[in-house]
């Protein structure tokens, strides 16, 4: 389905943030890793997390859940063995569960996003589980990917961090499992390290012992571990409130987000930094932020890297501002479910924004006056850029038609209600 957004000069009320979706496939993931019970509170409810959910499940993970939490019974580190998964289009869980099915004897993962998921490159994970002993059929690194495991082995390991954080991940899920000690070397820069740090607190939560380097690129992970059955709390999500935050920050606005955690680890928090070095009005206390929006922005630089699935909300943002802003470090946006840089920029230019490109950064001559809108858009299925481009029609002097926009279900099915909830002039179309 498609989305009109129309110009809307405020927006106010109060809404809570949804739950975060990086954690709730952790805590789901580690939940299902351990042998016995586990709760999870307030879980997210995404195509992701329901991808991970589904995944586990298939794998003998027993799931009852309520309108609060869900009740794990795991199936340790012995998985069931199937024939097939299928993580939709969902990135994370299917580098996550390729560690995971590396304890499987024959798993192939299908390809059901071919013109999303389905051109992304996993080799640099097919590299590292060769080095432990698992065999790997693919199409050039990409989906449909068999992975032949079952004899899975520990040891030294090198994985490239260059592209995704993911890859890494998905090693520290899988080896504190495995008979043998493992040493993992990072190679090359490592992206995301926030995320990082998300999957070491997750591990820690559930009895896994790690240790890692203070720079994130070297691990020493004792093996014949044992996840723990553990209750869990998902906090709030700040790369989906990025794009809330930022709709606020470029109306009149007074706009109230709940259960926004000051201390998180999530990268994306910065969000509340760049608006505040916008020079936006909000607070931020007892893990709420108030934005008292006024329109008026000022331009920026920052380092993307640390904050990946915001940098668009910001972009975002930074259309209205007074002045040039720039994004640098970004180039990892390209590996996402479209190039969200050449892609997203686009879109961004059809609506009659001032962007530039480089490989790794995103230069935007800011617009204070608006830009004219009244086109097209095509958000390429990817739920980060119909967020961000929503955000740029509230502020158009026409209405912006964004296709398929229905995509924005893989992290926040919730959005559009939240946007309508605040005075959003929004409508779904077919």
């Amino acid at each position: 389905m498609d989305v009109i957004v129309r110009p809307t000069p405020s927006l106010q009320g109060e809404i809570g943030a949804l739950s975060s979706k990086n954690y709730t496939t952790r805590y789901l993931l580690t939940a299902a890793l351990a042998d016995g019970k586990s709760t999870i509170y307030y879980p997210a409810h995404s195509e992701d997390s329901d991808a991970m959910r589904r995944c586990i499940a298939d794998l003998g993970a027993v799931l009852e859940e309520d309108d609060e939490k869900i009740v794990i019974t795991g199936f340790g580190s012995h998985p069931r063995s199937v024939k097939e998964l299928n993580v939709g289009n969902a990135g994370a869980v299917l580098r996550f569960m390729m560690g995971i099915a590396s304890l499987c004897p024959d798993v192939t993962f299908v390809n059901t996003y071919p013109d999303s998921l389905g051109k992304r490159p996993h080799d640099d994970l097919i590299d590292a589980l060769g080095q432990l002993g698992v065999r790997v059929e693919h199409r050039e690194g990409k989906l449909p990917i068999r992975i032949q495991g079952g004899q899975a082995k520990g040891g030294k390991i090198q994985v490239s961090g260059s592209v995704s954080s993911q890859y890494l991940s998905a090693l520290l899920f899988l080896t504190p499992l495995l008979e043998e000690d493992s040493e993992i070397e990072v190679l090359h820069d490592l992206k995301s390290k926030v995320v990082v740090g998300q999957t070491l607190e997750v591990l820690q939560e559930a009895g896994i012992v790690i240790h890692a380097s203070e720079d994130y690129m070297s691990f020493r992970i004792p093996g014949r571990q044992s996840y723990q059955p553990r209750t869990y709390t998902v906090q709030g999500d700040y790369p989906g409130s990025a794009a809330v935050l930022a709709a606020a920050a470029v109306t009149n606005s007074d706009v109230t987000i709940h259960r926004l955690k000051e201390q998180s680890k999530q990268g994306e928090r910065a969000i509340v930094d760049v608006l505040r070095m916008m020079e936006v009005p909000l607070t931020h206390e007892n893990d709420t932020v108030i934005v008292k929006g006024n329109g008026r922005l000022k331009a920026i630089e920052f380092d993307g890297d640390a904050a990946t699935d915001a940098v668009l909300a910001m972009v975002a943002a930074a259309v209205f501002a007074e002045g040039t802003s720039r994004f640098y470090n970004v180039e990892n946006l390209r590996y996402k479910e479209c190039d969200r840089i050449t892609d997203y920029l686009n879109e961004l230019s059809k609506a009659g924004a001032h962007v530039e490109e480089r490989q790794a950064e995103i230069i935007v001559h800011g617009r204070p006056e608006g830009v004219e809108g009244g086109v097209e858009i095509n958000a390429h299925f990817d739920h980060r850029v119909i967020m961000a481009l929503t955000v740029v029609g509230l502020r158009a002097q026409k209405p912006l038609l964004i296709k398929d926009a229905h995509h924005v279900a893989k992290s926040y099915p919730q959005y559009f209600d939240h946007l309508e909830t605040l005075g959003a002039s929004v409508e779904w179309v077919k």
